[in-house]
C-alpha cells in the first residue's frame, strides 16, 4: 500500500511542518580544534596546457567500493508528507542540454564506477569532473575547451601522493564570493590519507592554481564534501581505519588559499553516532550570509535533521567552536533500500539492483541569507527515503527540506515534502535556490518499465506548500547497469548560474546502452521564467 499525502491535508501540512523546530536545549559546544598547516603547497602551470586522458584499457576498470555509514534501526512509519500526484504542470523552462565526460564522448572511456559526478558553472565557463578526470566546457556554446584531464595532472607541481594518486571522490565549485574555481580530490592508495585542493589564480578555469595537500594520516576521508563561506572552505569526511571513526569537519583558510599563501586546516571530529555532514555552500554572492556568521552543517537522525554551528578564527585558534547538534524534528521517514543499500530497480533481464546511498544526505546543503520570496536566511537539502513496498517491490521517493534560522536563532523547518507521484523510485538528487526562492530539484528515475534516466522537478514560491511541480524528463537512458554492478551515483550536482541567479545546471549519470562500466553523464540547463 502507498501511503499517500493528499491534497486536502495541505495546510494541515503546512502547520505541522512550522511545528518542525529545534528543541530550545542548550547545544553542546566543542573547543579546542585540531589545527595543522597544509602538509604541500605549490603552484601550478596553466590547465590549458596540460595532457589529454588516454583511454583506459578493460583491465583497469576498477568499482569503487561503498563505505556505508550506520544508521540506527528505527520503527518504520509511514511517511506523512509523500506528495503522490505531479503537481501542477512544470513552469520551468528548458535549456539545450549536452554530453559530459563518459563513455565514448571527447574520446573518453570510463574507467570507474560510480563517476561520482560534480560540477560548477562560472562566469563564462563550466567545469565537470567525474572519476577521474575533468573537462572546461564554454558555458554559452558548450565547446569542448580542454580536456577531459586526469585530475592528478593538475596537483603535479605538488609532488608527492597528490600528483602520483588519481583516487578521485572529486568536488568542483566555483567560488562565487571571489570568481575563483575550487577543485579537489582525494590521494588514498594508502597512508598517509590525503585532500588535494586547487584554487585558481583568477576566474579562468584554463588558468594556474594554487595547490594544497592537507594530511589526515591514518583517517580515511571518505566522501568529502566543501561548502564556501566568507571566513573558509569548509570540507566534511566520514572518517574510516578498518570500521567507521566519525565525521572529520575541518575549516581551510579561505584567504590564504585566495592569496595562494601557506594556508592551515582547523578541525573536529564527532563521534560514530554522527556521519556525512554536509557543509554550508552559499549559492549566491548577494544572498551571502553576515560577517562572521558560522558555517551551518547538518545530516540526518531518526525522523529529525541535526544541525552544527562551526565558527572558525584564524587569528585566535581558541575561539574556533563546533555547536551541536542541534535536532530539528521532521515528518518520519524510513531510510531507502533498509538504510543504503541497494534496491533500486531497472527493467532490463540480469540488471543489478542500483545503490540507493540512502544513509547520507545529498550534495549540497544550499545556503542563501535572503531571497525575494524570504528576508530571512534559507537552505535546502534532499534524501531518499522508502515510501511504499517491501524488498524487490520497494519504491523510493525524494524527501526534501528547506530550513530557515541556519546561523543563529532555533533552527526550523519552513516546508518538507517527499516527491513520488507513482511507482518509480527517484533518488540521487542535488537541490538549490534562485534568487526568487524557486526551488529546483535534479534526480535519477528507475522502475521496471523505466530504465535510469535524468529528471528535474522544482517549484516557485508562490506554489502551494510542501509540493513540487510535475517532473520534466531531460535524458532517457537507453539501458540499464548489470554484470552485478550496482553502483550509482554516488552524486550528481545542481548549481545556479551566478550570471543571472535565476538559470540551473544539472549533472549526473545515466545509460545510452545496457551494460557496466559505460556510464555517461549529462548536462542541462533550465530556469522558472518569472526570475529576471
Amino acid at each position: 500500500m502507498r501511503h499517500i499525502y493528499s491534497s486536502g491535508a495541505a495546510l494541515a501540512a503546512l502547520a505541522m511542518a512550522a511545528a518542525f523546530s529545534a528543541a530550545p536545549a542548550a547545544a553542546q559546544v566543542q573547543r579546542n580544534a585540531v589545527v595543522t598547516p597544509a602538509a604541500g603547497h605549490a603552484e601550478s602551470g596553466p590547465v590549458s596546457g596540460m595532457g589529454i586522458s588516454t583511454a583506459p584499457g578493460i583491465k583497469e576498470k576498477r568499482e569503487r567500493p561503498l563505505r556505508l555509514i550506520p544508521v540506527k534501526p528505527g520503527l518504520q512509519k509511514p511517511d506523512p508528507v509523500v506528495q503522490s500526484t505531479q503537481g501542477p504542470a512544470a513552469a520551468s523552462s528548458t535549456g539545450t542540454g549536452f554530453a559530459g565526460v563518459g563513455e565514448g564522448d571527447y574520446g573518453f572511456t570510463d574507467s570507474f564506477a560510480p563517476p561520482d559526478t560534480t560540477m560548477a558553472v562560472g562566469a563564462t565557463q563550466i567545469v565537470q569532473w567525474v572519476n577521474a578526470d575533468f573537462m572546461v566546457f564554454d558555458k554559452a556554446t558548450h565547446a569542448v575547451q580542454h580536456g577531459p584531464v586526469p585530475g592528478n595532472t593538475l596537483f603535479a607541481n605538488l609532488g608527492g601522493r597528490c600528483a602520483s594518486d588519481n583516487s578521485g571522490d572529486p568536488i568542483v565549485q566555483y567560488d562565487k564570493l571571489a570568481n575563483r574555481w575550487v577543485l579537489t580530490q582525494f590521494a588514498v592508495s594508502t597512508t598517509p590519507y590525503m585532500q588535494c585542493v586547487a584554487v585558481s589564480d583568477t576566474s579562468d578555469a584554463l588558468g594556474a592554481y594554487h595547490l594544497y595537500a592537507f594530511d589526515y594520516g591514518n583517517l580515511f576521508n571518505d566522501y568529502p564534501k566543501l561548502g564556501v563561506w566568507p571566513d573558509a572552505y569548509y570540507i566534511t569526511f566520514n572518517y574510516f581505519t578498518n570500521t567507521f571513526q566519525g565525521a572529520g569537519l575541518c575549516a581551510y583558510d579561505r584567504t590564504a588559499m585566495l592569496a595562494g599563501q601557506p594556508a592551515t586546516q582547523q578541525c573536529f571530529q564527532t563521534s560514530t553516532s554522527f556521519g556525512s555532514i554536509l557543509p554550508g555552500d552559499v549559492d549566491s554572492a548577494s544572498a551571502a550570509p553576515a560577517a562572521g556568521a558560522p558555517n551551518p552543517m547538518v545530516n540526518y537522525g531518526s525522523n529529525s535533521l541535526n544541525l552544527w554551528r562551526f565558527h572558525v578564527d584564524w587569528a585566535n585558534t581558541s575561539n574556533t567552536s563546533l555547536t551541536g547538534p542541534m535536532t530539528i524534528p521532521v515528518a518520519s521517514f524510513t531510510p531507502a533500500c533498509g538504510g543504503g543499500g541497494a534496491c533500486i530497480k531497472q527493467p532490463d533481464k540480469r540488471s543489478s539492483k542500483l545503490d540507493s546511498l540512502a544513509d547520507r544526505l545529498m550534495y549540497r546543503f544550499a545556503y542563501r541569507s535572503n531571497t525575494a520570496a524570504n528576508t530571512g536566511e534559507t537552505a535546502v537539502v534532499n534524501h531518499s527515503v522508502k515510501v511504499s513496498g517491501h524488498g524487490p517491490n520497494e519504491v523510493v521517493g525524494l524527501r526534501w527540506y528547506q530550513l530557515t534560522n541556519l546561523t543563529s536563532g532555533t533552527p526550523a523547518v519552513l516546508q518538507q515534502g517527499t516527491y513520488s507521484p507513482d511507482n518509480t523510485s527517484r533518488w540521487m538528487g542535488s537541490i538549490a535556490q534562485d534568487k526568487d526562492g524557486n526551488i529546483a530539484v535534479g534526480y535519477s528515475a528507475s522502475s521496471k518499465q523505466v530504465r535510469p534516466s535524468i529528471y528535474i522537478t522544482g517549484r516557485l514560491a508562490t506554489d502551494a506548500p510542501n509540493t513540487l511541480q510535475a517532473e520534466t524528463l531531460l535524458k532517457a537512458g537507453g539501458g540499464s547497469q548489470n554484470n552485478r554492478l550496482s553502483r550509482w551515483g554516488d552524486y550528481s550536482a545542481m548549481y545556479v548560474d551566478p550570471a543571472d541567479d535565476c538559470t540551473f545546471y544539472y549533472s549526473t549519470e545515466y545509460l545510452k546502452t545496457t551494460g557496466s562500466f559505460n556510464w555517461s553523464t549529462w548536462i542541462n540547463s533550465f530556469k522558472f521564467p518569472t526570475c529576471q
